[in-house]
């Protein structure tokens, strides 16, 4: 082997990006090339009753207008009213809509030969609406009377709901729920919720040996709080702009996506073509957290106004666009009463969450008890879920999700339970930790391996956890130093996807993958794997990536923390694949068996006898004489179409390595992070300042140490904006936010964290994957916002007392709030304030 994995190296794409000649999708340009502009809703929930685009058409430079009726599917009809229905199968998103549900949805697009002309004829464009109700807080939309979000058509009239319908009927309806009023207000309330019907819910589960109530009848110490979890924008630092035209029948794509295999069937269906029509083009894409995993809801503008027009669109997306159609993470309302024994153990967890899905739903909260149940590990389990519609912009994965909410909300409450049964906070949290044994939530599955005991020590050693929690509440001037610490999860791979390589006659090594590039390296990071098994320098290998029409092989979605564990095994498979071609062929060739032969120093060679072999350059030009399965003429049946196509395209140029992943696995995949935050609280100002962060991680094999440890602070500082500034604010009478640019929900800059971080790891390898790496890109965030949120909390002991902010995100003057014993001016889990 060549012992690639676990070292640092120079990534292929380093030098295009320090040069500036990597090209993001704004970056590209064709002759003749249009601009496409939004009309966008004013309205949080609507119906569009008349459209006058005449004077737009008519300008100089406009050459082409796209409306909802021109999409594929979209399915509208004039009903007797003469209004425009919403589409047949209801809650779908289109790329526009005649019935807007949220402020800022896309209702027309226009193309022009500049930005200029086409901004300028979007104003010209006369539009009427019949108002519809809104919602921006789901605790309004369930109490008695409360508006619903949605309005749908559905068998022959139109129906009003709040949520999804129940199990059985028709995907086109949704259904409503109601509480009482004092549900409502006990739900709000500090006191315990009433066990009375509150509705169908979106996901229901226990698990123990106990009822969830007997295990709180054993319990030393109890703590049942309402919890607020902020909706969050996903923000990447590149919109989501999309530029497209049309060849011979193709389309010629370049979107900003996470995924490049994954997003090709999604593209074909929003435009209304077979896949093997789409050319996809994306080597670079600037960040995308979860919100861009298989395209883009607006990829279907560029590419049918280019066919429209006959010309090349770019749709470049605003930053303020970008914050309507850019989705957010779901925010939470929530009850959560936890258990605990005098030795620490938690022995009973009830969580009650009310999630907010926007207009079409987001499915967070299912995570959410599995997150706790794996990282917490209580006796006794009860989950309760409710999603409910609001007419705010859409929402969709965010990384970590559901974990990421649920960490930072819970975190704190460890924290409160530590002091009141005098445990060290780092000790309490390890005792529940999860060990190789354990299982986790509804369905109380096993893991292929978790080391999470093992990153407390590591975190105990980096960070000298006994120093450090003595300086808990030290005060000098104004100054009050806080520590905190929390334990954050996620899924981290999947299985069964494609590897696909050439070993050309030059002696390259050629591998192709179809994950997506975000700047995390982790396409070129897994590609290592097939070098290490080839024994082949990394010098000489070239990494084919971005462009699906140079023969891409079916590979699993860049999101999820998937692309680690699923690609380093894929293109273990197909390295697995090559190298069992290159002995065959010297077997035939020099004689003897394929077992008498092994690879190394870009040679295949008798083991024996190492001066009997042939080069790779050798070998691959015999696989192209010999053709066949050797030059990728013939490949296996158990690969995914798109590999086959890609093998046929580059049969014949050199020995091709194509394999199907089918390395057993048993468990669940899922990596672990500890992070620890140290702050300093100023208690006249409020100001919060953060002077060292530190992570660590099972994540199995360590594959790249640099770019691991610069995936723990990103996500942790990610997790810091979760904590301390990202929010959304509503005007509460017209729906529209007054947050809807980067800076007015803004992440965290490089002044609000720590200019130097650390980081350590477990390295103990997965033993379900050959190459033992696992993902690490969710649980990182919620290790920061946690450790964040309890660093705070514990700099404020004293001027909270008992008491916990048991919000997000943690804003200063809610800090000053405390420290005056002034009370919040809203609810406790009021929403957008």
């Amino acid at each position: 082997m060549a012992n690639l994995i676990g070292t640092d190296y120079t990534p292929p794409d380093l030098l295009a990006k320090f040069t500036g000649t990597a090209r993001y999708a704004e970056d590209f340009r064709r002759e003749g090339m249009l601009f496409a502009k939004l009309l966008l809703s004013p309205r949080p929930h609507g119906r569009v009753t008349s459209l006058d685009t005449s004077e737009a058409e008519a300008m100089e430079g406009v050459m082409g207008i796209l409306t909802a009726n021109e999409l594929p599917n979209y399915a509208a009809e004039d009903d007797a009213d003469n209004r425009i229905a919403p589409p047949a199968n209801g809650l779908r998103e289109y790329a526009l809509t005649n019935e807007p549900v949220y402020e800022g949805q896309p209702i027309l697009a226009l193309a022009a030969v500049d930005e200029v002309t086409a901004a300028a004829a979007i104003e010209t464009i006369k539009i009427t609406f019949e108002g519809l109700p809104f919602v921006l807080d789901p605790l309004q939309s369930l109490s008695p009377g409360g508006p619903n979000a949605q309005m749908v058509k559905f068998d022959g009239g139109m129906v009003s709901g709040n949520r999804r319908a129940p199990r059985g009927r028709n995907a086109a309806s949704i259904a409503e729920i109601k509480w009482t009023q004092a549900q409502v207000d006990a739900f709000q309330s500090a006191g315990p919720v009433p066990e009375g019907a509150l509705g169908e819910f979106e996901a229901e589960w226990t698990q123990g040996d106990v009822d969830i109530a007997a295990a709180f009848a054993e319990a030393e110490v109890i703590i049942e709080e309402p919890l607020y979890h902020q909706n969050v924008s996903h923000h990447p630092m590149e919109p989501r702009t999309c530029m497209a035209y049309w060849e011979n029948g193709k389309l010629f794509i370049h979107p900003s996506t996470q995924s490049v295999a994954q997003a090709v069937n999604g593209i074909a269906r929003a435009v209304g073509i077979d896949s093997s029509d789409v050319v996809l083009l994306n080597e670079y894409t600037g960040g995308g957290f979860g919100s861009k995993i298989t395209g883009t809801i607006n990829i279907a503008i560029p590419a049918l106004l280019a066919k429209k027009t006959g010309r090349p669109v770019m749709h470049r997306v605003t930053r303020y666009e970008e914050n309507y159609i850019g989705r957010a993470r779901p925010g939470y309302q929530m009850r959560a009463k936890m258990g605990w024994r005098k030795d620490g153990r938690l022995i009973a967890l009830d969580m009650f969450i009310v999630q907010d899905s926007g207009p079409y739903g987001a499915s967070d909260l299912r995570t959410s008890g599995d997150i706790a149940s794996l990282c917490y590990q209580p006796l006794s389990q009860r989950h309760r879920t409710i999603a409910i519609y609001t007419n705010t912009p859409p929402r969709a994965a965010q990384r970590g999700p559901g974990g990421a909410q649920i960490i930072a909300l819970l975190e704190p409450l460890i924290d409160k339970a530590a002091r009141k049964l005098d445990i060290d906070r780092l000790e309490i949290r390890r005792i529940n930790a999860p060990s190789m044994d354990s299982k986790f939530g509804s369905r109380q599955s096993g893991l292929t391996s978790v080391r999470a005991k093992e990153a407390f020590d590591k975190m105990d050693e980096l960070v000298n956890w006994s120093e450090m929690s003595q300086l808990s509440g030290r005060r000098q001037g104004t100054k009050v130093t806080g520590v905190g610490l929390a334990l954050s999860a996620y899924t981290a791979g999947s299985n069964g996807y494609d590897g696909l390589m050439i070993i050309r006659p030059d002696g390259i090594l050629e591998i192709h993958t179809g994950v997506g590039n975000l700047g995390t390296h982790s396409y070129s990071d897994t590609a290592r794997a097939a070098a290490d098994v080839l024994n082949f320098p990394w010098e000489k290998v070239e990494m084919v990536w971005g462009d699906t029409s140079r023969g891409l092989p079916w590979t699993t979605i860049q999101a999820g923390s998937m692309t680690t564990y699923a690609t380093t095994r894929a293109n273990h498979a197909g390295a697995t694949d090559a190298k069992q071609k290159l002995q065959e062929i010297a077997a035939q060739d020099l004689g003897g068996s394929p077992e008498d032969y092994e690879v190394g120093g870009e040679r295949v060679y008798r083991t024996e006898n190492p001066e009997t072999g042939m080069t790779f350059a050798a070998a691959a030009q015999r696989a192209i004489d010999l053709g066949g399965k050797f030059s990728g003429q013939e490949v296996a049946d158990n690969l995914n179409r798109m590999t086959k196509a890609a093998a046929a395209q580059l049969a014949g140029r050199g020995l091709m390595g194509a394999a199907k992943d089918t390395y057993p696995r048993t468990g669940g995949v899922y990596s672990f992070v500890v992070g620890f935050c140290r702050v300093e609280v100023d208690v006249e100002t409020g100001v919060v300042s953060v002077l060292d962060y530190a992570a660590t991680t099972d994540c199995g094999t360590v594959m790249n140490p640099r770019g691991l440890a610069a995936q723990l602070h990103g996500g942790g500082v990610q997790g810091m904006g979760i904590a301390r500034s990202q929010k959304w604010l509503y005007d509460q009478k017209w729906g529209v936010p007054f947050a809807h640019r980067f800076y007015t929900a803004r992440p965290p800059g490089i002044l609000d964290v720590p200019l130097e971080m650390k980081a350590a790891f477990v390295d103990i390898a997965d033993p379900f994957t050959p190459v033992g790496c696992k993902g690490i890109g969710e649980p990182p965030v919620g290790a920061g916002a946690g450790a964040l949120i309890c660093a705070i909390q514990d700099a404020l002991q004293d001027a909270l007392g008992d008491g916990s902010f048991n919000r997000t995100p943690i804003l200063t003057e809610m800090i000053v709030n405390a420290l005056e014993n002034t009370p919040e001016p809203y609810p406790a889990l009021a929403a957008h304030v």
